[in-house]
């Protein structure tokens, strides 16, 4: 797939806990095609249903070789991340926030 000039900004909600999976991935597929910019900066919980939808949108964007660009992501969601021992990484990132 080919990505287009458009890029879209998708702020993470504060609160990524089981309620919000579903409507995270739907924001994530109203998006595919285009290039994204991920904004985790006010990220204060984050539970395995949507670190799973994260790590499978990361895929998608890859599989299409579309620009995926991540911002910041808070200290919570590096946390998160890291108890599931998910490298940054996956994600465009070189080190964990300053605290």
């Amino acid at each position: 797939m080919q990505s287009n000039d458009v890029s879209d900004t998708l702020t993470l909600p504060v609160s990524l806990d089981l309620a919000a999976a579903t409507s995270l991935k739907q924001e994530f597929l109203s998006r595919r095609g285009r290039k994204i910019h991920l904004d985790g900066a006010n990220v204060a919980r984050a539970g395995v249903p949507c670190l799973q939808v994260l790590l499978a949108a990361r895929r998608l964007w890859a599989d299409d070789q579309i620009e995926w660009v991540s911002g910041k992501f808070s200290v919570e969601l590096v946390s998160a991340l890291n108890e599931l021992g998910i490298g940054l990484e996956r994600f465009g990132l070189e080190k964990e926030p300053a605290k």
